[in-house]
C-alpha cells in the first residue's frame, strides 16, 4: 500500500465552512477540513489512510500518488 504522506493535496480556504479544505485529487471523494492549514493537513493524512483501507476492503484498486499535480488553466 502507498504512504498517505505521498499524495499531493490542494488546500484552500472555505469562507462558507469557515475552515481550510484539503482535497486529494488522486483519490476520488477524499477530502478533509480543519480550522488551520496544519490541522486540515493532519486530518487529510488520517482520511487518506481510511480511504485506502476501505478501498482495500472492497477489493478496489488504490491509485498510485502522482508526483505532481497537473492543473489546467
Amino acid at each position: 500500500m502507498f504512504d498517505p504522506h505521498h499524495y499531493p493535496v490542494i488546500i484552500s480556504w472555505s469562507a462558507e465552512d469557515t475552515a481550510f479544505i484539503v482535497e486529494v485529487p488522486d483519490l476520488p471523494g477524499c477530502m478533509a477540513d480543519g480550522p488551520t492549514q496544519e490541522a486540515a493537513l493532519a486530518n487529510a493524512i488520517v482520511v487518506i489512510q481510511e480511504w485506502m483501507d476501505f478501498a482495500q476492503e472492497l477489493g478496489r484498486e488504490i491509485p498510485a500518488p502522482r508526483e505532481r499535480l497537473q492543473i489546467a488553466a
